[in-house]
C-alpha cells in the first residue's frame, strides 16, 4: 500500500512541477514581448577620406604563370 501512495505522490509533485513551469514560461515570454528595447539608428554609410576609385586592368600583369622551382622526374624502376 505504501508504493501506491509514494507513487501517487510523486505524479502529482511532477505534475505540479511541470504546470509552474509552463506558468513561468508564459509569464516570461509575455513580459519580454512588451518589455523590448529600441532599436539603435543604424549608421549612415559613407566613403572615408582614404578610400580610392580605381578601375580593373584590361589585362592581367602574368599572362601565363611558370614555376621558378623545377624538379627531377622520379626514377622508374
Amino acid at each position: 500500500m505504501k508504493s501506491k501512495q509514494l507513487k501517487l505522490g510523486a505524479a502529482t509533485l511532477g505534475t505540479s512541477a511541470v504546470l509552474a513551469m509552463g506558468a513561468i514560461g508564459v509569464v516570461s515570454g509575455v513580459s519580454s514581448a512588451q518589455d523590448e528595447p529600441p532599436k539603435p539608428p543604424s549608421p549612415e554609410i559613407t566613403l572615408g577620406e582614404t578610400t580610392t576609385s580605381t578601375t580593373a586592368p584590361s589585362e592581367p600583369e602574368t599572362s601565363v604563370a611558370t614555376p621558378e622551382v623545377t624538379a627531377e622526374p622520379a626514377p622508374t624502376a
